[in-house]
């Protein structure tokens, strides 16, 4: 009979209009089980669930209910460090602003202090306390940290950009050392004096004491041209011809000599002045000396009566006379801080203008070979400027500080370049570009005062004289021969194009 009991079992399992008992609850009835206050019953009634079902899943579930702004928690901000319009107040310098501020008002009420005073200060305080007085006194933000050592390294650097006046580099190489360095013992070192001077012949000439020596650039032979007899005695002064062959010597004793240099013989001896020879300068056959005596006179060098006329430019010594270029225009300089400017009329007693900027000596005078109307003037100690000219018109056209004594200055002839001498802290020699007068390089070695130059007859070499008893030939104004070829060649074409012209 057991076998009986298995078919039925197989038959009842294959029924399908009976219910199942045993099998595992449905999800609907498993999800109904679990929701509070459902009752075991509901188990065995489909259709009611079924109905619950349907009721709960009649909407399509959608996004995330939305919260209530009630419920909503803000994110704690950061703690203030200030108000809302001074973030940060650490950067601001009271102190400093203090300071400056009384130490401001206590020198405008007191005495005027002299500009040596006022520099010397200045250089202590940057020395002493670094940047902090160039700094922001109210600064209210935050100072970025500074870069790490090695940091900044000028591999990375993509682009940058110079600022005004400062230091930009020149397109063409500027030897930074002398080419040769000759010796000059006992050089006199006195700014008002005019010890050296180099002919068209290229020939130096050179006072040392109360001698005249000449130095052959060509061969680099060395003459003595002169000595002074006297214990006490000594040149004051030197200025070639135009021709390069005949050289005027001012001496202490009130003389003005004429030397041939070719026969190393002298000419002739001029007299007229009550002191010292300082400054000498040639147009033509005109020669026009300055002395001590603020005096200057004009003496033609062809006829025995030399003395065409004597004026009384300056109240104090002629430290600087220079003829410009076209010999139409003088211009002097003295001790009493006055440049005048005067006209190739030598019986005019009246200069033509007068200028009174500068507050210091005026020794370094020097005209422009390209513009004859530009004229360049240099102060001493007090003034340390630098000034160019329009003589046509009497106006100042630029000035530059140069923070030191302006000792000489020169125009290059093949750039639009002009070079100056100074004196105390540097003793360089400075190169200038016209006419933004940025300045282009300095050229240092001189432990002395930097009192006089020259220029070389091709304007591609510099002589400096210092107290240091040195001589130092810097080749500054070097041309590429091959440019110098064609600008000779245009000119020349130039010139024969005019000649060619119907006037």
């Amino acid at each position: 009979m057991a076998h009986f009991g298995f078919e039925n079992d197989i038959s009842a399992a294959m029924r399908i209009d009976k219910s199942m008992t045993k099998v595992p609850l449905m999800r609907w009835e498993r999800k109904l089980a679990e929701r509070p206050g459902s009752s075991g019953s509901s188990k065995n009634s489909p259709s009611k669930p079924l109905q619950q079902q349907n009721s709960v899943h009649s909407r399509t579930p959608g996004r995330t209910p939305f919260k209530s702004s009630k419920d909503k928690t803000l994110t704690p901000s950061s703690a203030a460090t200030g108000d809302r319009f001074i973030p940060n107040r650490n950067t601001t310098q009271v102190d400093l602003g203090h300071f400056l501020v009384t130490n401001r008002s206590a020198s405008t009420n007191g005495e005027p202090i002299s500009p040596t005073k006022e520099h010397f200060q200045k250089t202590m305080n940057e020395n002493l306390n670094g940047q902090k007085f160039e700094s922001k006194i109210m600064g209210y933000h935050q100072r970025p940290p500074e870069l790490p050592e090695g940091a900044g390294s000028q591999l990375k650097v993509l682009y940058s950009m110079a600022t005004p006046g400062t230091n930009t580099k020149s397109l063409r190489h500027i030897p930074q050392a002398p080419e040769r360095i000759l010796d000059a013992p006992e050089i006199l070192d006195d700014y008002y004096l005019n010890l050296l001077d180099w002919s068209s012949q290229n020939v130096l000439a050179v006072c040392l004491g109360a001698s005249v020596y000449l130095w052959h650039a060509t061969s680099g032979e060395i003459q003595q041209l002169m000595e002074m007899e006297g214990n006490d005695e000594y040149v004051s002064s030197i200025s070639w011809m135009n021709e390069g062959n005949h050289l005027a010597v001012g001496t202490s004793t009130t003389e003005v000599q004429l030397w041939d240099v070719t026969k190393m013989k002298k000419l002739r001896s001029m007299g007229g002045h009550s002191a010292r020879v300082g400054s000498l300068s040639w147009s033509a056959h005109i020669l026009s000396s300055g002395s001590r005596s603020g005096y200057i006179h004009h003496h033609d060098v062809r006829v025995a009566d030399h003395l065409v006329s004597s004026i009384c430019a300056h109240s104090q010594e002629v430290c600087g006379l220079k003829w410009s270029p076209d010999g139409k225009i003088l211009a002097s300089g003295g001790n009493d801080n006055a440049l005048h400017v005067w006209s190739s009329d030598l019986g005019q007693q009246s200069a033509v203008y007068s200028f009174n900027q500068h507050q210091a000596a005026v020794k370094a005078l020097a005209w422009c070979p390209r513009q004859h109307s530009l004229l360049a003037s240099g102060g001493g100690t007090a003034d340390r400027c630098i000034r160019l000219w329009n003589v046509n018109t009497g106006t100042c056209l630029t000035s530059v500080d140069t923070n030191s004594q302006v000792c000489a200055l020169l125009w290059s002839k093949d750039y639009k370049e002009l070079i100056s001498s100074h004196g105390f802290a540097l003793n360089q020699l400075t190169i200038w570009s016209h006419p933004s007068m940025t300045k282009v390089t300095e050229l240092t070695g001189h432990t002395s005062r930097v009192l006089h130059m020259a220029m070389s007859p091709d304007g591609s070499t510099v002589v400096s004289a210092a107290a240091d008893e040195t001589l130092r030939l810097w080749k500054c104004f070097a041309v590429d021969p091959q440019k110098k070829a064609q600008k000779s060649v245009a000119q020349l074409e130039t010139g024969i194009m005019r000649k060619m012209c119907i006037r």
